[in-house]
């Protein structure tokens, strides 16, 4: 089966919108699909089953664009159609310019269309005018979603319910949606290694993410200066991204010296084997997988209880959520987790079992399925 995965940001591993596409793609290819993939990588022209769509060019904005990782693919029709030619089924990863394009058109060719739900209305409109917070404004970026382009996708694959629920709250409707995770590698475990020197003596905090607004570091940053505990206290913060600077200011200012570091794959296991107590501060989320890889390395989770995130739910008692970015909380909760250590390993026993339901091959095997159903439901058509 011809399987084209459109892709209109790809490019580094440093986000889980490209994460997750390109375990789709892995995970397409094993079963046997020939995979096309869309994606705006001018270092991918020439290779095989790559279409490679120019990048928009934000003028003098264009500095800021690059500082966030990220190129965004401007849509040209001629290499959409020859990538969608003779394609039995589209997986497009989000509702961006090309996306828009891509649905529009393979509805118009009858090809079946699957589509990822990874974009919250909330990381749109945190970088306008501070409208996070704005069920109008929010709603009204979900409502232009299902009109350009949900309403023309024949299965629309959510990670979590939580996403599913907002979404169909605010278009008013019911969509043809499958609940899958997009799963945690079973990699990740908890190993027998050795802690780094520095850190014999401390209480290493973890938190993985990408440095930007939504991610919410600054709050974890705040309530470890006010832990009773703070001189015991390593924070590691592991990401990259364009709010680093700032971050960095925010940290020194209270006197506090966390790492700030991108681990690969291989390090970030083995951090999270190191640590003591893994913190997700951040307060808009699809899924957070980062989350449950950090549950599966064996740590107890203090998460953000905000109405905006679907990690919440990840929470199984009361003391591994902390009140909705509130610093002074946060603090409270860590303190409570330095001081009572066998009810944390009594916690980290609770969660040995859960995080079973995200095993990533089963998770991957859900979704090699979603897409070859959806290729089952050929249209007719159009003159």
């Amino acid at each position: 089966m011809i399987v084209t995965v459109i892709c209109d940001v790809l490019g580094k591993p440093n986000n889980g919108t490209t994460i997750a596409a390109l375990h789709l793609i892995e995970a397409l290819k094993k079963a046997g699909d020939e995979v096309r993939v869309v994606c705006p990588d001018a270092e991918r022209e020439g290779e095989d089953f790559f279409y490679v769509l120019p990048r928009y060019n934000f003028g003098i904005f264009q500095p800021i664009v690059d500082h966030n990782g990220v190129g965004l693919a401007k849509p040209k029709a001629s290499t959409l159609i020859e990538a969608l030619k003779g394609t039995d089924e589209v997986h497009i990863m989000m509702p961006f310019p090309a996306g828009l394009k891509t649905v529009k058109m393979a509805h118009e060719m009858g090809i079946p269309v699957s589509a990822g739900f990874h974009v919250q209305a909330e990381n749109v409109t945190a970088h306008f005018f501070n409208l996070i917070r704005s069920t109008r404004v929010n709603r009204g970026v979900y409502k232009w979603m299902w009109k350009h382009f949900y309403q023309y996708v024949d299965t629309i694959h959510y990670p979590t319910s939580f996403i599913e629920g907002v979404f169909e709250k605010a278009i008013g409707k019911k969509t043809p949606g499958v609940v899958i995770s997009n799963g945690v590698s079973r990699d990740f475990k908890k190993l027998d290694v050795k802690r780094l020197p520095e850190w014999e003596n401390k209480f290493v905090i973890v938190m993985t993410g990408r440095y930007s607004k939504e991610k919410n570091q600054k709050l974890l940053i705040k309530a470890v200066a006010c832990s009773k505990h703070k001189d015991d206290i390593q924070l590691v913060l592991a990401g990259s991204g364009p709010r680093l600077e700032e971050l960095q200011k925010e940290a020194k200012k209270r006197g506090l010296h966390p790492l700030f570091k991108f681990y690969s794959h291989p390090e970030l296991i083995e951090l999270l084997s190191m640590a003591d107590l893994y913190v997700h501060a951040s307060r808009v989320e699809i899924e957070a997988i980062s989350c449950l890889e950090a549950i599966a390395s064996g740590l107890t989770p203090l998460i953000n209880d905000s109405p905006l995130s679907a990690t919440k739910t990840f929470a199984l008692t009361d003391k591994n959520l902390f009140k909705e970015d509130s610093f002074k909380d946060l603090a409270s909760r860590i303190d409570y987790w330095i001081e009572h250590p066998l009810e944390r390993k009594k916690n980290q026993e609770l969660y040995k079992t859960y995080v079973g339901q995200f095993d990533f091959d089963t998770c991957m095997e859900k979704m090699v399925e979603m897409v070859h159903e959806t290729a089952k439901l050929k249209k007719d058509k159009k003159a």
